[in-house]
């Protein structure tokens, strides 16, 4: 019995042995394959950092308003006899636009001109008198005042009979008609939208830190989605003499030329101020510029040496500090030499001092490029 057991031991031994050998032999072999593996090359594009002259800008966005605009509408109430204009037309100042039923008034003033020389005489017959002594000083007053009171009516009559001629303020374009013949106009109801397009006036805001940079008849430039090929240019005519001390913004008026009638008022702008030309700043493409919490990164490629001999490029991620962005471009102050090469697509897939491969593929062709196993 104790023989049979110390047999069933000595096969027991053997068979763990045998495991236990053979788990450390392929660890070994794995060991040796990984070791001799070359390490894989992740395939990434790159663009070169550039030193360029850079023009800074101060750039906002803004709304444009009317250089004279209006709603017209009528001071009184009453009833449209005639309207003297259509819908876009372009009116001088002066101009007539709408009637209003005056037939009352009319004939009020034309009653009223008709006593004045019956009035006016009696009033200079009375001054004979007085002169004579024929009549008091008070019948003289009286009729003086009845004379005055009615040249005073002739003359609210005509006012009253003016303000039922509604007329253009100014020069401008008419809008849309809000009114129609016939109809009874209330105090205050809006005929039409009139406004002058000669010039236009953009309202923007400038943050407090930029103040210095800014002055009346400092140039500006501005486009809107309207015209994406076209930039306007105006000038600064107007800075808010206080800060908003809640957001720490000034807004700034500037006004704009508009001869061909372009812009209208109520479009939102993109704002432009350009600052004096700095030279040497380095430029990269914004898409080399990765994002975390830690703050802004570039993968620069560095070329490294091996022992036999062969160049290496690895990717090395560098924290930067980012000036303007401008289009697809941005100004790095700090982190990147001129003439460097930086990574602008396959970041996602690396990690710092990893090995990399220039491609040209486009996104839809570079996983054909990864290493494969």
């Amino acid at each position: 019995m104790k023989k049979w057991m110390a047999i069933m031991l000595v096969i027991t031994v053997i068979l763990f042995g045998s495991v236990f050998g053979f788990y450390l032999f392929k660890q070994k072999m794995i060991a040796e394959f990984m070791a001799n593996r070359p390490v894989p090359e992740m395939p990434v594009e790159v663009a070169t950092a550039n030193a360029e002259d850079w023009q800074p800008a101060i750039e906002s966005i803004g709304f444009i308003e009317p250089y004279q605009g209006v709603n017209i509408s009528s001071s009184v109430a009453g009833l449209v006899t005639k309207i003297h204009f259509t819908s876009g037309d372009t009116v001088k100042a002066g101009e007539l636009l709408v009637s209003l039923e005056a037939d009352v008034e009319k004939a009020n003033l034309a009653s009223a001109k008709a006593k004045l020389p019956a009035v006016k005489r009696q009033m200079e017959r009375n001054k004979t008198l007085l002169d004579r002594g024929s009549v008091s000083q008070t019948q003289f007053d009286d009729s003086e005042a009845n004379y005055l009171a009615l040249v005073s009516d002739i003359e609210a009559l005509k006012a009253t009979i003016e303000r039922r001629d509604i007329r253009a303020p100014f020069n401008g374009v008419m809008g849309i008609r809000q009114i129609n013949l016939g109809q009874y106009l209330q105090a205050g109801d809006d005929i039409a939208r009139l406004e002058n397009l000669d010039h236009m006036l953009l309202r923007f805001i400038v943050p407090q830190k930029d103040i210095s940079l800014i002055n009346v008849g400092t140039e500006i430039e501005l486009n809107s989605d309207a015209y994406p090929a076209q930039w306007f240019k105006g000038k600064i005519t107007t800075i808010e003499p206080t800060v908003d001390p809640q957001s720490g913004v000034i807004q700034v008026q500037a006004t704009i030329p508009n001869a061909e009638g372009l812009l209208r008022s109520g479009m939102y702008a993109s704002v432009r101020i350009w600052q004096a030309v700095q030279p040497n700043q380095i430029v990269v493409p914004q898409q080399a510029i990765s994002f975390s919490l830690y703050g802004e990164s570039i993968y620069v490629l560095e070329s490294e040496t091996a022992d036999d001999g062969s160049e290496t490029l690895i990717a090395k991620q560098r924290s930067v500090t980012v000036g303007e962005r401008r289009g697809d471009v941005a100004v790095i102050d700090k982190g990147v030499n001129a003439g460097e090469q930086v990574v602008v697509s396959g970041q996602v897939r690396l990690r710092n001092g990893a090995v990399v491969r220039i491609v040209e593929d486009s996104f839809v062709q570079r996983d054909q490029n990864l290493p494969k196993d």
